[in-house]
C-alpha cells in the first residue's frame, strides 16, 4: 500500500495571497491525504481544502479566528499504513524542538507544524521526524515559497520532497 501525502501549512489566503498557487492544487488534488497545519485565515480556503482533498487533517494556527476554531481542532493525530502522524500549528523556538516535542507526542511517529514559514525536517533522538512545509504563499526570509509531498509505504515515511514554488 502506498499513500501519496500533501503537507502545507501557513497559507494565509486572501491576506498574503489572494488564492493559492496552481501547483498547490494540483498536488492537493493528486494526494490520497492532505496536512494542513494551520494559519489558514478564511473559512473559504478550508471550505475548498475539504472539497478537493481526498482526505484531509487539519488544525487552527494563531492566526485563524473564531470560525476557523469551531471546525478545526488544535492538535490532530492519525495513524495512515501503522505511521503515526500527529500535527500542531506552533511547536515554540527552534532550539530544542525535537526533544520538547517528543515529550509533547510521546505516540507520535511524524510531527507536522507550521508558523514560522522555514521548512524543517529533522529527526528527534528518538526516531520522530518533525517537518515543517514553510509557506505556499509567503517566503518571509526563505528563497522561495514552499510546501512538501511524501509517501506512506508498507508503514514508512518515504521520498519527503520540499517543493519550492
Amino acid at each position: 500500500m502506498s499513500l501519496r501525502l500533501v503537507l502545507v501549512a501557513d497559507t494565509h489566503v486572501p491576506k498574503r495571497a489572494r488564492v493559492l498557487p496552481d501547483q498547490v492544487w494540483s498536488a492537493v488534488d493528486g494526494a490520497d491525504v492532505v496536512f494542513h497545519a494551520g494559519d489558514w485565515v478564511s473559512e473559504g480556503l478550508l471550505d475548498e481544502f475539504e472539497q478537493r482533498s481526498r482526505r484531509l487533517i487539519g488544525v487552527y494556527g494563531n492566526n485563524d479566528g473564531d470560525e476557523l476554531r469551531k471546525r478545526l481542532p488544535e492538535t490532530a493525530s492519525v495513524t495512515l499504513d501503522g505511521l503515526r502522524f500527529s500535527m500542531i500549528h506552533e511547536t515554540g523556538q527552534a532550539k530544542g524542538r525535537e526533544q520538547r516535542c517528543e515529550a509533547l507526542f510521546p505516540d507520535t511517529d511524524v510531527l507536522v507544524f507550521g508558523h514560522s514559514h522555514i521548512p524543517w525536517d529533522t529527526v528527534a533522538p528518538g526516531g520522530m521526524r518533525l517537518l515543517n512545509p514553510g509557506s505556499p504563499t509567503d517566503r518571509r526570509r526563505q528563497p522561495a515559497c514552499t510546501y512538501m509531498t511524501a509517501a506512506v509505504v508498507s508503514g514508512r515515511l518515504e521520498d519527503v520532497r520540499l517543493v519550492e514554488l
